[in-house]
């Protein structure tokens, strides 16, 4: 808005408002042809991937019917075929969980180290190294899991099993220690700790520093400017990584098939060894696989693809709804 200002008839100045209407240039109107292109291309891309699992996955599904999502049973090639889902799926989520539960404090407490308690020359260093975890590949990790993490951790499981065994998810029915969801979830938590810490560090780092020394001069603490301005103000960000996070544990493919031998059964008991997840299990399963094995396969993608968006929309509410909370708070 500009102001000009007139003359009233008995001498007195008034402002009058002008509207600017900015007429836009060809070269405004391509680029913005441009962007909103850009952006309904990525509905066309995520459209078209959710058509082509639905087409390919239609068989299998509609031999299978409802049963698909509620069988613990994977034998496509037979006559009539049993195959299902609910096993892997069940795995799926206990390995994001254990992941999630294990990455969120690390990845939050270094991000706020970085931010308001390492000095400059050491907080780079960090944040590279943080960084540098994502170009690690997942072959790598899966690897260093099986090869060298799981013996070193049957202390850890024995300790939990004889202590917390009373949780049902530390209890183990057999003594038997290796390769199991706990040992996977610390491998993939490792994954997403990178993602969920760079995250929260770019939000805390958009705390108005007015406020923290505000906090700070008013006679507060370090940790109390941290509880009361930095966490508070971060909360949907942080959400928000946390939901990356778990939507990215969710997919991981390689590492879980390095680790996991494949069983069909709900259990649980996180320590013992065994377990599966949707994504292995179609890495482990797709080279051999006949066609209605293949059938069958892309069909669990399908539901693996459908518990990611829900998990994504989910979050999206989520964090909507902390920033309206936050914005009636201040």
């Amino acid at each position: 808005m500009l102001v000009a200002v007139t003359t009233l008839p008995d001498g007195v100045a008034a402002p009058v408002r002008r509207r600017i209407v900015a007429s836009p240039t060809r070269a405004d109107r391509a680029f913005q042809a441009l962007v909103i292109g850009a952006a309904w291309s990525v509905l066309a891309i995520l459209g078209l991937i959710f058509l082509f699992l639905f087409m390919e996955a239609w068989p299998a599904l509609h031999q299978a019917g409802w049963s698909f999502l509620v069988r613990f049973q994977w034998f496509p090639d037979l006559t009539p075929p049993v195959f299902g889902v609910a096993a892997l799926l069940v795995g799926t989520l206990v390995i994001a969980l254990v992941a999630l539960a294990i990455a969120l404090p690390v990845a939050v407490g270094s991000a706020l180290y970085v931010n308001e308690y390492a000095p400059r020359w050491l907080a780079r260093p960090l944040v590279t190294m943080i960084d540098l975890l994502a170009a690690i590949p997942s072959l790598i990790y899966g690897m260093w899991g099986l090869y060298w993490l799981s013996p070193r951790l049957n202390g850890t499981s024995r300790w939990l099993t004889d202590h917390l065994g009373f949780i049902p998810i530390f209890h183990t029915s057999r003594r038997v220690f290796g390769s199991s969801m706990f040992v996977c979830g610390i491998v993939v938590a490792l994954m997403i700790l990178p993602i969920i810490a760079s995250v929260t560090r770019e939000v805390f780092a958009q705390v108005p520093r007015t406020t923290c020394e505000g906090a700070l001069a008013l006679g507060g603490t370090r940790w109390g400017m941290v509880r009361r301005v930095i966490l508070p103000f971060g909360r949907s960000g942080m959400v928000g990584a946390a939901m990356l996070g778990l939507g990215r544990a969710l997919g991981e493919t390689i590492a879980v098939a390095l680790i996991l031998s494949i069983n069909f059964q709900i259990t649980p008991h996180i320590l013992e060894p065994g377990g599966g997840s949707v994504a292995a299990h179609i890495a482990n399963q797709f080279p051999e696989a006949g066609l209605a094995g293949r059938k069958a396969l892309v069909a669990a993608g399908l539901v693996l693809f459908v518990v990611t968006l829900i998990v994504n929309m989910v979050a999206r509410v989520v964090v909507n709804r902390s920033r309206s909370s936050r914005g009636l708070v201040d």
